[in-house]
């Protein structure tokens, strides 16, 4: 495989037509669950049980990909219960602190301020893979990825074009209150920042560690995302203990509302799980971000289509044109304008009695030389 994406300057390269697969998969995987999940996963289903399902898919599915091209044994050489510890663990448990997080964000938030301050996510994976890996982004990547940002709301409609309808001034304002603020935005951007520590972390183990046979350039993604699906469930089940998920299941049984179609979601969902780990061994967490927002515009134009038919609206909105090519903008502009570091000076010339610096001397050749 390709090596991962990298400079000498600690800033990204430019894409490989692997990393560039990997993203495309990943945008139509984030782009098409939230569709899935809608029509196949019941509202009244035990969440708890459908993420374990998930883990689970995805560990065997990565245990598959392993088997299949061969590499098991390779990815297994020098593995040890405190690399997967250091490794994975940290990882899953700052996962898992990120969902809660979001978790009570989503209670005491409106869909539009959550989704405004969630896009900050891939601002903190730029500020975290700057100090854990010291990687600097350009002048024009800052740019970029605030352009990213401003990309996000077009297609979320928050930042509407055209302007808003009159008579909006007469809104009764929102109150804002203490509650809004400690219980609302806070543990959103809360989880924005452990997703980017969380990313930066998993970057860093999966571009810079060394593989468990002890060759550099990394560990083995797919091992990874089997690795933290492991440490995934051990946290699940340990929680099942204390919350009323765990009630629920032992009274109702595990699959308790589910369908056949329940599995559609769940596979995807596995799947776009191991491509995360690919993407952001070969693209970079920042990057991954561009990715996710091309997957949610993806998002929209199919929800869009499927309810063509029931509300006579346009497949494809102004929002999500602009924000599409703004979104493609800020790609390339990130791309094709890496960090590039200033240049080295040379060390001081050794000084002479005086202070002053001694000019190198000339050695002339002799007569045979030349």
């Amino acid at each position: 495989m390709a090596n991962p994406t990298k400079s000498s300057g600690g800033g990204s390269a430019p894409l490989s037509a692997q990393a560039l697969g990997y993203m495309f998969l990943l945008a139509l995987q984030f782009g098409m669950q939230p569709i899935l999940t809608r029509r196949f996963t019941p509202p009244t289903i035990c969440r708890t049980t459908v993420v374990i399902m998930q883990e689970s898919v995805k560990f065997f599915l990565a245990l598959f990909m392993l088997t299949t091209s061969g590499t098991l044994k390779t990815a297994l050489s020098g593995w040890s219960l405190y690399s997967w510890v250091t490794v994975a663990c940290v990882p899953a448990a700052l996962y898992t602190v990120q969902n809660m997080a979001a978790l009570v964000a989503y209670q005491n938030l409106d869909a539009v301020t959550f989704n405004v301050l969630n896009q900050t996510k891939t601002l903190s994976a730029a500020l975290c893979c700057y100090l854990i890996m010291g990687r600097r982004q350009s002048p024009v990547q800052i740019a970029s990825l605030f352009l990213l940002l401003l990309s996000a709301l077009v297609i979320e409609k928050i930042v509407t074009i055209g302007g808003g309808d009159e008579g909006d001034e007469g809104d009764e304002p929102i109150a804002v209150s203490a509650r809004h603020f400690t219980h609302g935005v806070l543990p959103v951007l809360l989880a924005s920042f452990i997703s980017g520590l969380a990313g930066a972390i998993t970057q860093k183990n999966l571009q810079q560690g060394t593989s468990e046979d002890g060759k550099s350039g990394g560990k083995n993604a797919v091992l990874f995302s089997a690795e933290l699906c492991v440490a995934s469930l051990l946290l699940l089940g340990s929680s099942l203990l204390v919350n009323d998920d765990g009630k629920k299941i032992a009274k109702n049984g595990f699959f308790d509302q589910w369908t056949v179609h329940t599995l559609i979601p769940i596979f995807t969902n596995a799947a776009g799980g191991i491509v995360v780990g690919l993407v952001t061994k070969y693209a970079g967490s920042v990057r991954k971000g561009f990715a996710l927002i091309f997957g949610m515009l993806l998002s929209g134009v199919v929800q869009a289509a499927l309810d063509e038919h029931e509300e006579g609206r346009a497949a494809i909105s102004t929002e999500e044109i602009i924000g599409g090519l703004l979104a493609s903008m800020s790609l390339y502009l990130h791309a094709t304008n890496p960090y590039v570091p200033p240049p080295v000076q040379e060390a001081a010339k050794p000084s002479i009695g005086n202070g002053v610096s001694q000019p190198p001397r000339k050695v002339r050749k002799s007569r045979k030389e030349d």
